[in-house]
Formats: C-alpha cells, sequence, structure tokens
C-alpha cells in the first residue's frame, strides 16, 4: 500500500483546527483525517499568518511549514494538496469585500496554480471559484493537467444521501417528479451545498436552467459585483424534466417526490424517511412510513480523500469530478443572475461570466 505526502494550504479551521467545535462526525479537519488514514500523511502547511504556522506544528508536530505555499509544492514532493484557505483570501472575521473593485478568488488562484505545477491530487474547498470565469479557469487547468479534483461540498460524501440516492436509482418511489431542499441560506456559502446535493441525489443528470432571488428582493448587484454573500432561494430545471426548488425553512432536509412515493433526507444527512401509498383516503392513497434499514455514517472528509485516492490509482474521476463542480458552481452564480434579471428562468450555460459573488 502506497503512502501520498499531503500539504495543506490554510492551517485555520478546515486544515486544522475545526474539530474543536461541535460537528457532526469527527474527524473533519484535513490533518485530523490524514492522521486517521493509513495512506495519508500530512508532510507540510503553509499560510500566510505565522502564528496559524507555529499552531499547525505544535498541534501535528509537522515542522515543515512556509509562508509561500510553491515554496512548499517545489521542496516537499507532494502528492495530494489541501486548499483550505478563505475563498476571497483575505483573513477572518473579514465578511464583505472591501470595495467593488476586490476580485480576491484564493481557491482559484492556488488551484489553477497547483494543477498547473503538476501536483497530481488536489482537495478544494468550497466554493471553487468566485465567479464563472475564474471557475472555467479551474476547469481548464485542472483538465489540462489531468489533475485528480474534489471539492469540499462534502453532503456527496455521507452515506445517507448514498442511501437516498440509492433508492431512487432502484426506482422504489417510481418516477422522480421533483426534489426540495428546505433550509434558509446564503447562496456561495451554503446554496453551494443544496443545489450539489440535490443534483447528486438524482444522479447528476445536468442542469438546463434555474430561477432565483436574492434577499432581501430590493438588492441590486452593481459593477458586475456583490460585496457579500446573499441569502437567496431558487427553483431548477434538470435536463431530465425533473423540477427542483429550495424553502428558506427547515434543518438542511431534502425530499424527493416520485409517482409511487417520496424519500427524505433528516436532519442534515441524520436519517432517511421513506414513504410509499397506503390506506386510501377517498380517491387518494396517502403515504405511509416504510421502514429503511439503518447505515453507519462516515466523516465525510475522510470518505472524500479516500476517493481521491481511489480515483488518482484507479484513472477513473471521483465522486465530485471538476467538471461537476464547475456546473454547479455556475448554477449557483446563475441564481444571482436571475434576480439581477428580474428573477426569470436563466439557460446555462451562462452568457455573463464576470458576476463577482464574495464569500468566505
Amino acid at each position: 500500500m502506497t503512502t501520498y505526502r499531503v500539504g495543506i494550504i490554510g492551517l485555520g479551521r478546515m486544515g486544522s483546527t475545526i474539530d474543536d467545535e461541535q460537528h457532526a462526525i469527527k474527524p473533519y479537519s484535513i490533518a485530523a483525517c490524514c492522521a486517521e488514514m493509513d495512506q495519508l500523511e500530512v508532510v507540510a502547511g503553509s499560510d500566510l499568518q505565522e502564528d496559524k504556522r507555529s499552531a499547525f506544528t505544535e498541534r501535528w508536530g509537522v515542522e515543515a511549514v512556509y509562508e509561500d505555499y510553491m515554496e512548499m509544492v517545489e521542496k516537499e514532493d507532494l502528492h495530494l494538496v489541501a486548499v483550505c484557505t478563505t475563498a476571497s483570501g483575505l483573513f477572518k472575521p473579514a465578511k464583505e469585500a472591501p470595495d467593488s473593485s476586490f476580485r480576491g478568488d484564493s481557491h482559484a488562484d492556488l488551484t489553477v496554480s497547483l494543477a498547473n505545477a503538476g501536483v497530481p491530487m488536489l482537495y478544494v474547498e468550497k466554493a471553487m471559484a468566485s465567479s464563472v470565469a475564474r471557475a472555467d479557469d479551474i476547469l481548464e487547468a485542472v483538465q489540462k493537467n489531468s489533475t485528480v479534483f474534489n471539492c469540499g461540498v462534502l453532503r456527496r460524501y455521507n452515506e445517507h444521501y448514498h442511501q437516498v440516492r440509492d433508492i431512487v436509482a432502484q426506482g422504489e418511489i417510481g418516477d422522480v417528479t421533483s426534489i426540495v431542499h428546505f433550509a434558509k441560506s446564503n447562496l456561495m456559502h451554503g446554496h453551494i451545498h443544496s443545489i450539489d446535493t440535490l443534483s447528486f441525489l438524482l444522479g447528476d443528470p445536468g442542469i438546463a436552467s434555474i430561477r432565483g432571488e436574492l434577499i432581501p428582493h430590493d438588492t441590486v448587484i452593481k459593477d458586475n459585483h456583490i460585496a457579500s454573500d446573499p441569502d437567496a432561494t431558487y427553483q431548477l430545471m434538470f435536463k431530465n424534466g425533473i423540477y427542483g426548488s429550495s424553502v428558506p425553512a427547515g434543518n438542511w432536509e431534502y425530499e424527493i417526490f416520485g409517482s409511487e412515493g417520496s424519500v427524505r433526507s433528516l436532519n442534515n444527512g441524520q436519517g432517511i424517511s421513506l414513504r410509499k401509498p397506503g390506506r386510501m383516503y377517498g380517491k387518494r392513497a396517502g403515504f405511509e412510513g416504510v421502514p429503511v434499514e439503518p447505515v453507519q455514517a462516515r466523516s465525510h472528509v475522510t470518505t472524500c480523500l479516500e476517493d481521491t485516492v481511489k480515483a488518482y490509482e484507479e484513472g477513473r474521476p471521483t465522486l465530485g469530478p471538476v467538471d461537476v463542480a464547475h456546473h454547479i458552481t455556475e448554477a449557483t452564480i446563475a441564481v444571482a443572475e436571475s434576480h439581477r434579471a428580474g428573477g426569470g428562468w436563466i439557460d446555462l450555460p451562462l452568457k455573463e461570466r464576470d458576476l463577482y459573488i464574495f464569500h468566505i
């Protein structure tokens, strides 16, 4: 069994410390997951802040820490690099762009640079880019260099969501007609997850068109720039004719409706409710609960990293390949484009690709 050398860029929350918080399934930080995996060894880290570098060394015993990430890449012979910086490149707690000219896009900058430097495997925190134009740059660089790519939209790696997807794929609820996401959320930090999960649960059929609105409804987009991550709602039409939508209420649940029942992911991926037609109420059959065999969920980050390594070894795409991540990023930004166009349906691919949305 081969052991692969890992470097982490961004030695804060996702890179190192998130396990100090209340989180559903641990380990969750890249460093903590690698510490429990036989095939991945964290050998280096990079951060612009000296205190983060010192804390990382003390916590994980990794002496090779760098201010310059490219120096790390050049010296450490890395097989996998995890990009765990803020999306904007600004240090927390910054939650807003300093002005309308700001176009900081750390995830895109680093991903393109690392792919072109020949790093074989990349894990990139979401969203992969802050504009479609920069997502285009990532797609080109990753495909040109045959980089194995996975993105931090981690519900793809939750066993409960896999079980829901299998129920749908096996036809247990008949022909699917619609899928709904339940939660209030911002766009780039939250709905990048919700749109990705809707797509994943249906087998990634592709999104044909989208419409949505930003909250508050009177939000005005100026200078092709949104200075802070806005709350939003949306509706989707998938290429296979299935209708999707997000309702701004609930605890990050998803329900898929079919001709012979429905299946719902409960409590942010912690359980499943399957319902099928039962007792008749007049001319209509009511839905009744059907037992579902429980599954044991593992750390989504661990399973994501495992998938990355297996994809590399087997010469196959990951479960979150760059073309799908690019498409989902484009669809997410299309929500804002629809708002700008008065809330009408917007077809993909987008014609306007330069809208920048600041997010952490």
